[in-house]
């Protein structure tokens, strides 16, 4: 069990969190966990569970949530505007120092605003928090591929996989199976996170289109995908994009996930119909994901995730 003053830390975050919020007009709602749908993305596997009551309750298959973001741009297109969700989500196999199956998500949405926008708004959030937990910081902006040309002096959008490959050369890794996004991952996980300061927020924007998600393509040569990421030091705390609201894209893009998942001999997932029926009525917007327990981990200062929780999924 966590340090009592953990959990003091953690119900003063979202106080702040709700306080900051309200002051903002954006409002606060709550979505199911359980779905009929599930998150495609390959690279996330899901909980899933049966239902066993009366046959006319729906699908008896459902999905624990791996993020509310499908049900909250359902929300979005029914017209509910600036919204918020601060609430609990599941992700299989990820269990560890740093990661616990079951935590806790912070996700918004802001009608009318690009990704560019909400970035500034994490950072009013991060500094909020951060100088309320006595931490001073810098912040530094970059474009992902600005990051890595610093770094390493590598062209992440342009430079070709044996590039890619030589600042790990020492590091051991079997390249089967590993395709040009998985070395771009590598490079960011074993040499330019490590590197960020304690006491910085670094913002990167313009990912590879390659690495889009649910974020709309800008068409510049070569083409990037409308998305940020913020990390506080080392730890990345959320994941923004401007989000995309057209649902024969989305639907091609949760196809290509299954397919995917096919070529790796994993079990496809049910895409949310729900969702791309009314996708093209969600307004423009910008969304954002931050990760509570890593924010938390940054301002106790620790580098446990158990550090943070009133129990850890082994003690659960």
């Amino acid at each position: 069990m966590t340090d009592m003053n953990q959990l003091r830390l953690r119900a003063q975050t979202y106080a702040t969190i709700r306080g900051f919020f309200s002051e903002r007009g954006v409002l606060e709602v709550e979505t199911p966990m359980l779905s009929a749908a599930g998150n495609t993305d390959p690279n996330i596997q899901s909980f899933h569970t049966n239902f066993s009551g009366h046959v006319d309750a729906g699908a008896r298959e459902r999905w624990l949530r791996t993020s509310p973001e499908f049900p909250l741009k359902r929300l979005l297109a029914a017209g509910v505007g600036d919204c918020y969700e601060l609430g609990r989500v599941f992700r299989n196999g990820e269990a560890g120092g740093r990661h616990n199956p079951e935590f806790t998500m912070l996700e918004w949405y802001r009608v009318g605003w690009d990704h560019n926008r909400l970035a500034r708004e994490v950072i009013d959030l991060l500094e909020r928090l951060l100088l309320g937990a006595g931490r001073t910081f810098e912040i530094v902006e970059t474009t992902y591929r600005g990051l890595f040309h610093d770094a390493l002096g590598v062209d992440a959008l342009l430079d070709p996989i044996e590039v890619l490959k030589k600042p790990l050369a020492d590091a051991n890794i079997s390249s089967e199976g590993l395709e040009r996004d998985d070395w771009l991952d590598l490079l960011l996980t074993h040499r330019i996170q490590p590197e960020f300061p304690r006491d910085r927020v670094t913002i990167v924007s313009e990912f590879p289109a390659s690495q889009c998600a649910l974020a709309r393509i800008r068409k510049s040569d070569p083409p990037v995908a409308e998305r940020f990421e913020a990390y506080v030091g080392r730890y990345e705390v959320a994941n923004g994009y401007h989000e995309l609201n057209d649902a024969a894209e989305q639907r091609a893009r949760f196809e290509g996930d299954n397919a995917k998942r096919r070529q790796r001999g994993d079990a496809e997932v049910p895409m949310d119909e729900r969702l791309l029926a009314v996708l093209g009525d969600m307004p423009a917007c910008a969304g954002v994901a931050l990760g509570i327990e890593r924010l938390l981990m940054v301002l106790a200062d620790t580098d446990a995730i158990a550090d943070v929780l009133a129990f850890p999924f082994s003690e659960a």
